[in-house]
């Protein structure tokens, strides 16, 4: 239905007036959705109010940072009661890691995209989260309900529209603007205390997903199977030619954020373990890194758990945090037992909460925290690098 749905908006968004030129080019001429839809969105853009979420302050490339906060899955019609408690714990930055509004769920939605700027609205008028932006430096990158369409990928027809939603509501930066997706990265701190966020894009240019073939033998968590297909990505050329140079770059401590989690292999719910092959490549292009301390940061599964792997002679950590405030359940003893991981080292918390990462640079050790929503530690796990 939803499906049915999509490609419906699409042929009428197509059959407007101001399209109507796309329809008489010359038979043979193929035209994607990119350029089929984008004298739409010139004229859209013009009739139309683009919401933002208002003024941060800036980092400053100077800041030595030791605390940083993230959070994940975040509805704008639900409360909006965590900003107080994120900031309570005072970070020097707060990263929104994906599912940052759920703009994907009006059954009216157009190739406007009508229910992602609506949902964006309502979350900038919400004064907890105007409160805690006026306060906080944040940085953000997206997840599919944040994207436009659950699960959605590279393929989806109107992603160029949801990339500009994005990054006015954002206020994102003249770089991320001038290229296609929304990944950026920065480095802030003196030298030896240098600590560098890269914020990967998993949605603009990812292939799509396999889907399960129904049988009892279906995976129980998930309804994807992985694919190895080798011409299958992730992350598209363009954003992996960047990241192996911002790998590069002097750090001595880098935040590698993905939307969707890396380390774990225990479901077949989105996740790069759909792509085997693609997170075998992450994983060691992040081993081969320039010499420096690592830890990566994930969010989409409405719960939350620490994981680590070894890579190449290297314990790799993972940090999943989610939800904000869409938590899908509270029984953690249940949740831990249905997804049994020997990468997860924690158990698995489908509460409410967000994830904290302390940095003490005298020691070269970071604390990795879950806390709950009313900021209880949930989980806690240091290493040194």
């Amino acid at each position: 239905m939803r499906l049915s749905l999509l490609a419906a908006t699409v042929l009428a968004a197509a059959a407007s007036p101001v399209l109507a030129q796309s329809r008489d080019v010359p038979p043979g001429v193929n035209l994607t959705p990119d350029q089929l839809l984008a004298p739409y969105y010139a004229e859209l853009r013009k009739k139309v109010a683009m919401p933002v979420a208002g003024p941060t302050p800036a980092l400053s490339p100077a800041t030595t940072l030791t605390r940083i906060a993230f959070g994940s899955c975040n509805h704008q019609n639900a409360p909006q009661h965590m900003w107080a408690q994120i900031a309570a714990a005072n970070p020097q930055l707060f990263l929104m890691i994906g599912d940052n509004v759920y703009g994907d769920t009006g059954w009216d939605a157009d190739a406007g995209l009508e229910s992602l700027r609506s949902s964006y609205a309502l979350q900038a008028s919400h004064p907890e989260f105007k409160g805690f932006r006026a306060k906080f430096p944040m940085m953000a990158t997206w997840d599919d309900h944040d994207f436009g369409l659950n699960d959605a990928g590279g393929n989806f027809p109107m992603r160029r529209w949801a990339e500009e939603l994005f990054e006015t509501f954002w206020g994102s930066s003249d770089a991320v603007r001038g290229r296609d997706g929304i990944y950026e990265s920065s480095i802030t701190g003196p030298e030896g205390k240098r600590v560098q966020v890269i914020l990967l894009d998993t949605r603009f240019f990812r292939s799509d997903l396999k889907k399960a073939p129904w049988s009892k033998d279906r995976p129980p968590l998930g309804g994807y199977v992985p694919d190895d297909a080798p011409e299958k990505t992730v992350l598209g050329a363009d954003q992996w030619a960047w990241l192996k140079a911002e790998l590069a770059k002097p750090a001595d401590l880098r935040i590698v954020v993905s939307s969707t989690q890396v380390i774990t292999q225990a479901h077949q719910f989105e996740g790069w373990t759909n792509f085997p092959a693609e997170r075998t490549k992450l994983l060691e292009m992040l081993a081969g890194r320039e010499a420096s301390g690592l830890v990566m940061l994930s969010g989409d599964r409405h719960a939350a758990g620490i994981y680590k792997t070894e890579i190449k002679g290297e314990t790799m950590w993972e940090l999943t945090s989610s939800s904000l405030n869409l938590a899908f359940g509270s029984d953690i003893e249940r949740a831990t037992s249905r997804e049994p991981d020997p990468a997860r080292v924690t158990p698995f918390f489908p509460i409410e909460n967000y994830g904290l990462i302390d940095i003490d640079w005298k020691a070269k050790t970071l604390t990795m925290t879950l806390k709950g929503n009313t900021s209880a530690t949930l989980a806690e796990q240091a290493f040194s690098w």
